[in-house]
């Protein structure tokens, strides 16, 4: 599958910052891009930092960002047999600090088989963003990572986020704004188009929690419900086939979905809109925007109503506002 080259940012009218959601690849080590931003990448962690402050603070930041980056994928990869296991009461406590955030995250959603890794891209996001805040005074502090977002904002600092829907590359599915008040200091993207495997047909899965390790989790487990359980017109292989340690095993994970008709698309977005429902309920969300072949629903505490639907994106049909 293919995915874009990078992640753009851009300011917006009034101040406010405009980030997309989508994966990035980049060579290894640190540098900066052309806008000046900090990116670390070690292995499949592909870190982009948007910070705010005085030059003395960002330098401060990306200083103690590089200390935390310091040996984080060694040690995740030592509890990678734990991290691995599905997620329950009696899970054994991991030892790392992201690992153990990994399986704080999952835990509340362990009703469903979910394991830690449904978690690690935003724990790994959470991780670097609150090392700098800490330690370092910054205005804003996002920390992306390869679309899960981590996200400290102070003050009046308010944040766009484009949502994408993994079909129409350079264009946004939608736009939803939060500010340093909203309770939201993570966002996350699953789907069976993106770079991890999924269990359901869902294009996109965007979620907006407090923090970005239980959106992550929670955009697993959405994107998992958004499905046609037998459908022909669904592909699917076992995910030890495609990658041979994923923490799927044999389940079988979505390749390929072909055009649906709309009844069905509706039945599919249905299921997950559901699961959404129940999450924002639970406390475990503040909001989801589910998408599948040019179909959006958004469910949530207002921010449904607020994401505005770019031309050329998908369309909202029967969108919720819980």
């Amino acid at each position: 599958m293919s995915e874009p080259a990078g992640t753009a940012a851009e300011t917006g009218q009034g101040g406010l910052r405009r980030v997309i959601a989508w994966p990035t690849r980049v060579w290894p080590g640190r540098s900066h891009g052309p806008d000046g931003r900090l990116h670390l990448s070690h292995g499949p962690i592909d870190l982009v930092f948007d910070l705010g402050g005085a030059p003395g603070e960002v330098a401060a930041a990306e200083a103690v960002a590089g200390r935390a980056f310091d040996g984080l994928l060694e040690a995740l990869v030592a509890e990678l047999p734990l991290l691995r296991s599905p997620a329950g009461p009696g899970s054994a406590e991991p030892e790392g600090p992201v690992a153990r955030r990994m399986m704080r995250a999952v835990r509340p959603f362990a009703d469903q088989f979910v394991t830690p890794m449904a978690a690690v891209a935003g724990a790994v996001a959470d991780h670097m963003r609150d090392a700098i805040r800490a330690e370092a005074g910054v205005s804003r502090a996002v920390v992306n990572n390869g679309g899960d977002i981590a996200i400290h904002l102070v003050g009046a600092q308010r944040y766009r986020i484009g949502i994408h829907d993994y079909r129409h590359f350079g264009r946004y599915a939608g736009i939803v704004e939060i500010g340093a008040g909203d309770g939201i200091g993570g966002v996350a993207t699953s789907g069976w188009r993106g770079r991890s495997h999924s269990l359901g047909i869902a294009d996109a899965v965007t979620v907006l929690a407090a923090t970005a390790a239980e959106a992550d989790a929670a955009a697993t487990l959405i994107a998992n419900a958004v499905d046609l359980p037998g459908s022909p017109r669904v592909t699917r292989r076992p995910a030890r086939e495609l990658a041979p340690d994923s923490d799927l095993g044999d389940l079988p994970v979505t390749v390929d979905v072909a055009e649906l008709a709309p009844e069905e698309v509706a039945r599919a977005l249905a299921a997950g809109v559901a699961r959404a429902e129940d999450y924002v309920a639970r406390g475990l969300i503040k909001a989801a925007f589910v998408i599948l072949q040019g179909q959006a629903r958004g469910v949530g505490a207002g921010f449904a109503a607020a994401m505005r639907i770019e031309d050329g994106g998908s369309r909202t049909a029967g969108g919720e506002d819980r």
